[in-house]
């Protein structure tokens, strides 16, 4: 036993020994090495095919496997539904598919896609509604059917309207149990306004007045071929896609359909303090910032790199000096959003101890003012850069990936190459950039400071850096 334990431990000094003096030798650092620049990708080309209908088609192929995908978009959202039943678009979306068609029940719909291993999802979200079907390719015919029935015909079954309002009234009754999901809903409402389409939320009430016919008629008022895209991946043959597609819609006629813009966002710039007081942890959630930007934006690519050295991962300057240096908080991020046609949020944020409050915001927003004085080192816009290049890859990791980004763009009205026109950018950002873009598009002075914990804490400290406003977050009963 003696002598095998030796013999490890000889081998493990002896490579120890050998590493140590291969530096000695002359080995490079690894500072110093260099490799060579990355291969270019190679992005496979997208059919794009408009229908006699107006449907859009985006379509690829991928004979790698015997599966066919389907994701359907249509312009619609709950940012156009009543503001007295909000919930209504999300109901809707839900029960198109779990209340089954005319000609056929949600379980009996589960049941056939069951036996093909199968499956048709619908739902609608902020400004678009999306449907999605994935099939072996010997079954497409029968999947393909059964999302074209869900899209034309939902029959939406009072039970089952009951069920989702159901569901959406327990999700109510739970939604300050996590102090993350607080700080985030409210400050939301602090950006863009507690009744705006971007924040507002579902209540008992607004529940309540939602009725079968508001589903139908919301269904009759945006489904339709030429308000729907489609983008299609898979072990299919495009001509004869194009063909099966056309046929599998041809009832499905077009009609004149008005949806008005995304509404703007309008924002006055002014800091305030807000608490929101939750006893029952001992930690403080704190959210400070303001509006963000487009990504159409031409300063989104400098953006990009900004937020990258401000608030992104281990080497972002709020983690080296917050989490790190400080020891203030274990989780810290920042994030400037950009939304395709609204205006998104700028925010940084962290966990702390309640006591270490105002420090931990004190020291966050340090970061934000140094981000607006002076240039960051050529070593943080490297590694920024060098962190967005070599992850620019996983873009083009799946087909299905690459068909939805070019829907996607389509629908928002981008260039389908903005991808790759954001990769040109990036490449060429500068230091001096980076201070324009901090300098135009922060405001630390400006910021709203939300936090979320044990008031007695650290009420008093708060007060210091203003007025404190109390945000109540009881849900109402009716």
């Amino acid at each position: 036993m003696k002598s095998k334990s030796y013999a490890r431990t000889g081998w493990t000094l002896y490579g120890m020994l050998w590493f140590c003096l291969s530096g000695a030798l002359g080995q490079s650092h690894y500072t110093d090495l260099k490799y060579p620049d990355l291969r270019g990708i190679q992005i496979p080309e997208v059919d794009q095919v408009t229908l006699p209908s107006g449907m859009k088609l985006f379509l690829l192929e991928d004979h790698e496997l015997p599966l066919i995908s389907l994701s359907a978009r249509i312009r619609v959202g709950s940012m156009y539904e009543p503001a007295d039943k909000i919930g209504l678009a999300s109901i809707t979306g839900t029960v198109m598919r779990s209340g089954g068609t005319t000609s056929r029940s949600g379980d009996a719909i589960d049941e056939a896609l069951e036996n093909i291993a199968a499956s048709v999802e619908t739902r609608i979200g902020l400004d678009s509604a999306s449907a999605s079907m994935s099939v072996l390719s010997k079954d497409l015919d029968t999947g393909l059917a059964i999302l074209v029935d869900i899209l034309m015909n939902p029959a939406f079954p009072e039970d089952k309207i009951e069920l989702a309002k159901l569901q959406r009234r327990t999700a109510i009754s739970r939604r300050n149990d996590r102090v993350n999901g607080i700080a985030g809903r409210e400050f939301g409402k602090l950006i863009y306004g507690s009744e705006s389409v971007y924040a507002r939320q579902a209540e008992y009430s607004t529940l309540d007045l939602i009725t079968r016919d508001d589903l139908v008629a919301l269904h009759q008022e945006f489904f339709y071929p030429n308000n729907t895209m489609l983008a299609v991946w898979g072990d299919f043959d495009t001509s004869q896609m194009v063909r099966k597609l056309e046929q599998a819609f041809k009832d499905w006629q077009p009609r004149e359909v008005s949806t008005p813009p995304a509404p703007e966002v309008n924002y006055q710039f002014s800091q305030t303090v807000n608490l929101i007081p939750k006893e029952d942890v001992n930690q403080t959630h704190i959210y400070m910032g303001h509006i963000g930007g487009l990504r159409n934006d031409p300063d989104y690519f400098a953006l990009i790199l900004m937020n990258r050295i401000l608030g992104s991962g281990f080497t972002s300057r709020l983690f080296r000096e917050v989490r790190s240096r400080q020891g203030l908080a274990y989780s810290v991020f920042g994030y400037f959003s950009a939304e395709y046609d609204h205006a998104g949020m700028f925010y940084v944020g962290c966990q702390t101890q309640s006591g270490t409050t105002v420090q931990a915001i004190q020291a966050m927003k340090a970061e934000v003012v140094k981000m607006t004085q002076s240039e960051v080192t050529a070593e943080e816009l490297e590694l920024a850069r060098e962190s967005f290049l070599n992850g620019f890859v996983f873009n083009f990791d799946s087909r299905g990936e690459i068909v939805n980004r070019l829907m996607t763009y389509s629908y928002y009205g981008y260039p389908l190459d903005f991808l790759e026109k954001a990769k040109q950018a990036i490449e060429k950002v500068t230091q001096a950039d980076i201070l324009r873009v901090a300098k135009k598009h922060l405001h630390p002075d400006k910021m709203q400071i939300l936090t979320v914990g044990p008031a007695q804490d650290f009420a008093g400290e708060l007060s210091k850096l203003g007025p404190v406003t109390e945000i109540d977050i009881t849900i109402p009963e009716f």
